[in-house]
C-alpha cells in the first residue's frame, strides 16, 4: 500500500520523531516519486499540513529553497513554469513555438540537478512541472519523454508530477485530455495536477485577469466530474480548483478568496463515497494570503501550495538590501569609502550579492512552511 493511514499524527508523537513523514513507505532524502511521494502528499492531509511549491529559476533559486528544507527538517517541492525553465537552459537558446526545445531541456536540467544534489540537505523533495496550457502540451509531452527514459533505466519517472493546466478549455476537453495523460503516466506512478476553474491575475506571461468573476470559483459539480473522470485510472492526481484564487499579490480584501468551498467539495464527494476527505487539493495563487484563509484550506484537504510571488521579491530584496548597504563599493572596480585605490572585487563577486538573494529568499521559504504548518 502506498500509503499507511495507521501511521500515528504528529500530534501524538513525541518530540524527538515528531517528523512522522520519515515513517511513510519508501521516502528518502532526495527526491521522491511514486508511492513515496503519493505517501508524503497524503501524511500531509491525515496531519493537516501541506507541503509548499516553490517556482525555481536557477540553481540558485533551487538551493536556496533545499536550505531552507534542510533547516527546518521538512519535505519541499521544486517546481519549474515553462519560461522559467527555458531560462534555466539560456535565454540565447531558440525555444520555437510549437516545439519549446529550451523549456524541455531547462525542465529536465533543473529535474537532474535536483536529484543530483537534494540527497546532500536530508530531506524528502518532490520535483514538479508547473501550469502547462494546451499550446504548451509539447513541453509536456518532451518532458513526458524524459519521465519513460528515465523509468526505464532506473524504475521511476526523472520528475514526481506534472501540472496540466486546461482550465481555459471546456470542461469536458479538459478531463478528456487529463485522462489521456494520466494513462500515459500512471504506469510510472507519476501524479498528475490538474485546475479546473480558473486562476486570475498573471503568471509566466499568461494573463488571465480580465476573466469573468464566476469562472473563479469550481462548483461540486465540476470538482466530481474531475473525480469520476481520473479515479478509475489512477488516484495519483490532484485538484487545483478554482476559489476565488489569483496570481500574483494583491492588497488584502482585493481578492475575495473561498477556501471553505473546497470542504463543499469535499462533502459532495463524501457522499457519493462514504469516505472522509477523499480528494486532495492543490492552493494556486497563495501569494499574499491572510493566514486564516491559508488555515480553512489546510482543514479543507490542500496538500500543497503554489509559492512565487512572494519569493521573486524575497530574492531582489537581499541584493536591494546589499546594495543599498554596500552602495559605496559598487560604483567601480576600484575606489571606495575607504580609499580612492581599494579594490571592490570581494562586493561585485557574484557569489557575494547572489548569497544575499538566497539567504532573502530561504526566509521566505521558512515563512510559506509556517505558514502551512509544514514545521516540526
Amino acid at each position: 500500500s502506498f500509503y499507511n493511514p495507521a501511521l500515528p499524527s504528529e500530534a501524538t508523537l513525541e518530540a524527538p520523531i515528531a517528523m512522522s513523514f520519515w515513517d511513510v513507505p519508501g521516502v528518502k532524502a532526495g527526491v521522491n516519486t511514486g508511492d513515496a511521494a503519493w505517501g508524503i502528499l497524503q501524511h500531509a492531509k491525515a496531519n493537516g499540513y501541506a507541503i509548499p511549491a516553490f517556482n525555481c529559476t536557477s540553481t540558485s533559486t533551487i538551493n536556496s529553497v533545499l536550505e531552507a528544507g534542510k533547516e527546518l527538517g521538512r519535505p519541499v517541492i521544486i517546481q519549474f513554469s515553462e519560461g522559467g525553465a527555458a531560462f534555466i537552459a539560456g535565454k540565447g537558446l531558440p525555444n520555437d513555438k510549437g516545439v519549446l526545445q529550451a523549456s524541455i531541456l531547462g525542465a529536465v536540467a533543473g529535474a537532474h540537478f535536483v536529484r543530483a544534489v537534494a540527497p546532500a540537505y536530508g530531506i524528502p523533495v518532490l520535483v514538479h512541472s508547473d501550469h502547462c496550457a494546451k499550446k504548451l502540451l509539447p513541453w509536456f509531452d518532451g518532458m513526458l519523454e524524459a519521465d519513460e527514459a528515465f523509468f526505464k533505466a532506473h524504475g521511476e519517472p526523472l520528475f514526481s508530477s506534472h501540472m496540466l493546466d486546461l482550465s481555459e478549455e471546456a470542461d469536458e476537453e479538459n478531463i478528456a485530455i487529463c485522462k489521456k495523460y494520466l494513462t500515459r503516466m500512471a504506469p510510472m506512478k507519476c501524479i498528475l495536477e490538474m485546475e479546473i476553474g480558473i486562476t486570475g491575475g498573471v503568471e509566466d506571461g499568461v494573463d488571465m485577469s480580465g476573466v469573468a468573476k464566476e469562472k473563479l470559483y469550481t462548483t461540486s459539480e465540476d470538482v466530481w466530474a474531475v473525480y469520476e473522470g481520473l479515479n478509475p485510472i489512477s488516484p495519483m492526481f490532484t485538484i487545483a480548483a478554482a476559489f476565488g484564487n489569483v496570481h500574483g499579490v494583491y492588497k488584502a480584501g482585493n481578492v475575495i478568496l473561498r477556501p471553505e468551498l473546497l470542504g463543499d467539495y469535499q462533502k459532495y464527494a463524501e457522499e457519493k463515497l462514504g469516505t472522509t476527505k477523499p480528494l486532495n487539493f492543490v492552493f494556486h495563487g497563495g501569494s499574499g494570503s491572510e493566514k486564516e484563509k491559508i488555515a480553512t484550506a489546510l482543514n479543507n484537504g490542500v496538500v500543497k501550495m503554489n509559492v512565487d510571488t512572494d519569493t521573486q521579491w524575497a530574492y531582489w530584496e537581499g541584493l536591494l538590501k546589499f546594495y543599498k548597504a554596500k552602495e559605496g563599493y559598487l560604483q567601480g572596480q576600484i575606489g571606495n569609502p575607504e580609499g580612492d585605490d581599494k579594490p571592490n572585487k570581494s562586493y561585485y563577486d557574484p557569489r557575494k550579492w547572489v548569497r544575499e538573494s538566497e539567504v532573502s529568499m530561504k526566509q521566505r521559504v521558512k515563512e510559506s512552511c509556517s505558514d502551512l504548518k509544514n514545521a516540526n
